[in-house]
């Protein structure tokens, strides 16, 4: 599919990357910017560029505003970039039903994908290996039956809609299990509107492996090879090394067939990462989905041509 004009509902590096790729294809872009971003470096790499109504973050959020500006401008695509509204399942349904092409996954799987417990199911059905866990939002009194079920061993609280550590609480003894629960909860409900939260044995000594696919609409799954994410503060990573050095090859090829069957029985469309811990220090080394993100990410940093 090719495009004449694309809108960039981003700001900053990405949006600077996403114009320079489109330049090279020939396509015009339009870039916009809030009241605060108005000297902005990415307003400057862009055909055009359009102010938003607001200031900071919100305005770049304001799906409404966005597609008003595309379609006034005549652009037949968007893309999200990153970070912002770019798993916004609302959004790129918007998106679709004004006929402006959403540069990113399809609504159905970044609703999918954005949703962790349904993820888990997708991969449950399609025999991944998962980490002990429930595959489905619990309450307190369910998360301290769990917790006692793994008879010392610790436990992980996760936002079901969450991402980049947020809403996420380790719980190491049952008297800290209560306020853990609460704070994962609110986190999680200030940070995506949903306060759901699902249970899942800690690994502590797993590595953190993760996977790059590409999907286009013929049903193809292309892969990039793997990263090795470990090195992390705040479950947010600080480096990342690819590939993923001293990895069996069987098991990396167990992660890239595992990324793919998601892929594909998701109906993969666009860039993607799935993500897996990795235990190889025991005698029968395994691994586990944790999670995929279902846009585009900062290391895609040569997979930004459309």
């Amino acid at each position: 599919m090719t495009f004449s004009k694309i809108l960039i509902a981003n700001r900053g590096e990405i949006a600077i990357r996403i114009a320079r790729a489109a330049a090279d294809l020939e396509i015009e872009t339009i870039s916009v910017y809030s009241e605060d971003d108005v000297s902005s470096l990415h307003t400057q790499k862009t055909d055009e560029s359009v102010a938003l109504n607001g200031r900071g973050v919100s305005a770049y959020l304001d799906m409404t505003q966005i597609i008003a500006i595309a379609k006034e401008n005549h652009c037949d695509a968007i893309h999200p970039g990153y970070g912002f509204l770019s798993e916004n399942a609302d959004f790129a349904a918007q998106c679709v039903e004004n006929d402006i092409v959403f540069i990113g996954p399809s609504p159905e799987t970044i609703a999918l994908f954005g949703d962790k417990v349904q993820a888990r199911l997708l991969a449950q059905s399609l025999n991944v290996p998962l980490v002990k866990g429930i595959s489905e939002p619990v309450n307190l009194e369910t998360a301290i039956d769990f917790f006692e079920s793994l008879q010392g061993k610790p436990m992980l609280l996760k936002a079901a809609a969450g991402g980049g550590g947020r809403g996420m609480r380790i719980v190491y003894t049952n008297d800290e299990l209560a306020e853990s629960f609460a704070r994962a909860t609110s986190e999680s409900e200030q940070a995506f509107g949903i306060g759901d939260i699902y249970v899942e044995e800690l690994i502590e000594k797993a590595r953190h492996i993760e996977v790059q696919i590409a999907g286009d609409r013929s049903g193809e799954i292309l892969h990039f090879g793997d990263r090795d994410c470990s090195l992390q503060r705040r479950h947010q990573k600080l480096i990342e090394i690819a590939p993923a050095p001293a990895l069996d090859q069987s098991m990396r090829d167990n992660l890239i067939e595992a990324s793919r069957s998601l892929a594909v029985a998701a109906n993969y469309d666009g860039l993607g990462t799935f993500e897996f811990l990795v235990n190889t220090s025991d005698q029968e080394p395994f691994f586990a989905f944790i999670e995929a993100n279902a846009r585009l990410q900062v290391e895609h940093l040569s997979l930004i041509h459309i």
